[in-house]
C-alpha cells in the first residue's frame, strides 16, 4: 500500500490544522493506521491510531483531548483533526499501516508516508 500524507503547516499556539493520509493499492480497511511524529534531535513516536475499519482509536497522553483521528474507508482516507496545538507538537508527522489490530510502536507498521512538516508558534 502506497500513503500520501498532506496537510502540514505553520500554525500558532492554539491553533488547528487537519492532516490527511491517503492510501493506496491493497484494501485501505484491512489497515489500522497510525500517526506518528519526529521532532529535531527525537526519537519518532506514537501519536494515534485508528484501527482497521474504524473500530477503535488510540492516542498518546500528549494529544488526548486535543486531537482526534478519524478515517474514511470509502475515501482510503485517514484524517487526524489537530486542536489546541502547542509549540512542543512542532514536528514531522508520518502516516503508517499495519495489519496489527493495534499498536502503539513504530516497528510494526509495514508501510509509511513521506511526512508532512506542522510548526507551532508561540
Amino acid at each position: 500500500v502506497q500513503l500520501q500524507a498532506s496537510g502540514g503547516g505553520l500554525v500558532q499556539a492554539g491553533g488547528s490544522l487537519r492532516l490527511s493520509c491517503a492510501a493506496s493499492g491493497r484494501t485501505f480497511s484491512s489497515y489500522t493506521m497510525g500517526w506518528f511524529r519526529q521532532a529535531p534531535g527525537k526519537e519518532r513516536e506514537f501519536v494515534a491510531a485508528n484501527t482497521r475499519s474504524g473500530g477503535s482509536t488510540y492516542y498518546a497522553d500528549s494529544v488526548k483531548g486535543r486531537f482526534t483521528i478519524s478515517r474514511d474507508n470509502a475515501k482510503n482516507t485517514v484524517y487526524p483533526q489537530m486542536n489546541s496545538l502547542k509549540p512542543e507538537d512542532t514536528a514531522v508527522y508520518y502516516c503508517a499501516a499495519t495489519t496489527y489490530y493495534t499498536s502503539y510502536s513504530s516497528r510494526a507498521y509495514d508501510y509509511w508516508g513521506q511526512g508532512t512538516q506542522v510548526t507551532v508558534s508561540s
